[in-house]
């Protein structure tokens, strides 16, 4: 089953599409980073899937259950938005218990689950009032709370985006502990997170999705087309770029000076092709391999063309 799904989802406002025709699909259990620059849509998509903004068109099913706007059972969702807010006088446990009312939980179970996520989140102990907390330690609140109910779903709107390296880095191993309990849907545009952290990862641009599957398969995918040659001098490097500008079937793009990457649909076969052609214009190759490219690269390349 599918933690997520959606087909034709659609949010308009006036003219703009700010989410379009949207179908993704999201498998239970997995860490999944939702990709797209600011503007992209990512936050209206996740507002629509949490139940706090109405498609204009189309079908949202969680945990392989339909779900309508105005519907009034969340008890299987989290929900972490992009500007949490607290109750600035509370502690992180009475923040949590208040939390754990609200579901209706019952009180032993309760104030168990509380200790549980405050030693989840590296705050048992902590008496300080949230007035008081660092970003980072609101944001480990934050994601307590969207766990507090026990949610098949988490979604997280931009966790790190205002969080120093130490922070980032606290909410990042919070969230890679969550592997294997629930399914993290997270929204962000720090590509290195991401890549260190999820398992599956969604591209989107303008409101449409542009790519979707997990990391391992869309790196190996780029892999698949993109060599680097690095050539020995500099003056080499301008012989290559001007042999690579009477060719039509790569596309060439400078490192520096010296390097270079190669994309085409037969990168495989290039080697029997292109080192031939080099040596004949007598340039010397100091090395020349496939690329795996980065997650941030693979990103780059698929939106440029959006």
């Amino acid at each position: 089953m599918n933690a997520i799904e959606t087909r034709g989802l659609t949010k308009q406002f006036g003219t703009y599409k700010a989410v379009n025709d949207l179908n993704l699909t999201v498998p239970s259990g997995a860490i999944c980073g939702f990709l797209g620059r600011n503007g992209a849509g990512k936050t209206t998509t996740i507002k629509m899937l949490v139940g706090l903004a109405k498609p204009t068109s189309g079908t949202i099913s969680l945990q392989g259950r339909e779900r309508k706007f105005g519907f009034c059972n969340n008890s299987n969702i989290g929900y972490l938005p992009d500007v949490p807010n607290f109750y600035s006088y509370m502690t992180a446990g009475e923040y949590l218990n208040f939390c754990g009312r609200l579901y209706a939980m019952e009180e032993k179970k309760r104030r168990g689950r509380v200790e549980e996520l405050l030693k989840l989140v590296d705050l048992r102990g902590v008496k300080t009032r949230i007035a008081g907390f660092s970003r980072g330690m609101k944001q480990r609140l934050g994601i307590a709370q969207a766990l507090m109910n026990e949610p098949e779903v988490i979604f997280l709107d931009e966790p790190v985006s205002a969080l120093d390296p130490i922070g980032r880095h606290e909410v990042m191993n919070l969230i890679r502990s969550l592997r294997g309990t629930v399914t993290v849907f997270l929204s962000t545009h720090i590509l290195s997170d991401v890549e260190s952290v999820c398992d599956y990862a969604l591209i989107i641009e303008k409101g449409k999705l542009l790519l979707e599957d997990t990391v391992e398969n869309i790196k190996k995918q780029y892999a698949a087309n993109t060599a680097k040659i690095r050539l020995c001098s500099v003056a080499d490097g301008k012989k290559f770029a001007l042999l690579m500008q009477r060719q039509t079937k790569l596309t060439v793009e400078a490192i520096d000076s010296v390097e270079f990457l190669l994309r085409g649909k037969e990168i495989q076969t290039l080697g029997k092709h292109l080192l031939p052609a080099v040596g004949r214009a007598d340039i010397a190759i100091e090395s020349y391999n496939l690329h795996v490219p980065s997650l941030e690269d693979i990103f780059l390349e698929v939106t440029k063309h959006a």
